[in-house]
Order: structure tokens, then C-alpha cells, then sequence
């Protein structure tokens, strides 16, 4: 009993420690009002806080609007990278879009959010 309690404590210990390796300055960002048909970016910053190489496996949005870009070679330990995500602003209105990165060895992944809303442009 005690030999399993410990197998699960090192295996929870390791998750944790896995997840903690990646360190966004921040999850979400506010575009406030754009312009109709005018694509907006925002970079997202985040460090590799582990002592490993950080590998991101996919970086997904949730829907055709919205295009994440980032790196696909390993992210040194202690080095910080971005992830650039453009919504391209065609339709009018408020809007809420996700970015879900999954990191290599990471067990839960990162979603990043961006709002705003489009308005049409001014004639």
C-alpha cells in the first residue's frame, strides 16, 4: 500500500512539475473595438520555466477565424518565446475565440482567449 501511495504521489509530484514548466505573462487579451475586415495580431509571450526543452505539439483555434503561429523547434530552458494569434475580423459584432496549445509532456494544455469586437468602418 504504502509502495503505491508512493508511485502516485511521484506521479502527481511529476504532472505538477510538468505543468509548471511553461509560464504565459498573460492567458487573454482585449482587441476592444477593430475595424471590419482589418485583421488584428496579438503575440503571447510565454518561458520555458523548466529544465528541459520545450516542444509545442499543436497550438489549435476554435474556429477559421482566428490563425495561431508559432514556433515549431524546441524552446531552450529558461528561454521565452510567442505565439501570434490573428483574428482576421470579417464579421461585425462582439467576438470570444480560443487558441488551445498542447505543449510536449505538458499533461494539461494552455488556452489562450481573445475578444473584441468588430464594428464596420467608417465611410
Amino acid at each position: 500500500m504504502k509502495q503505491l501511495l508512493f508511485a502516485f504521489a511521484l506521479f502527481v509530484g511529476a504532472s505538477v512539475s510538468a505543468q509548471s514548466s511553461v509560464k504565459f505573462t498573460t492567458a487573454t487579451h482585449a482587441f476592444g473595438k477593430i475595424v471590419q475586415n482589418k485583421p488584428v495580431s496579438y503575440e503571447f509571450s510565454f518561458t520555458n520555466t523548466g529544465t528541459k526543452p520545450l516542444v509545442i505539439e499543436t497550438a489549435t483555434a476554435g474556429c477559421g477565424c482566428t490563425t495561431p503561429e508559432y514556433t515549431k523547434q524546441p524552446i531552450a530552458a529558461g528561454k521565452t518565446e510567442k505565439i501570434k494569434v490573428t483574428y482576421n475580423a470579417a464579421n461585425l459584432g462582439a467576438f470570444v475565440k480560443d487558441v488551445t496549445v498542447k505543449f510536449a509532456n505538458v499533461a494539461e494544455p494552455t488556452v489562450l482567449k481573445i475578444d473584441g469586437e468588430v464594428i464596420a468602418a467608417k465611410k
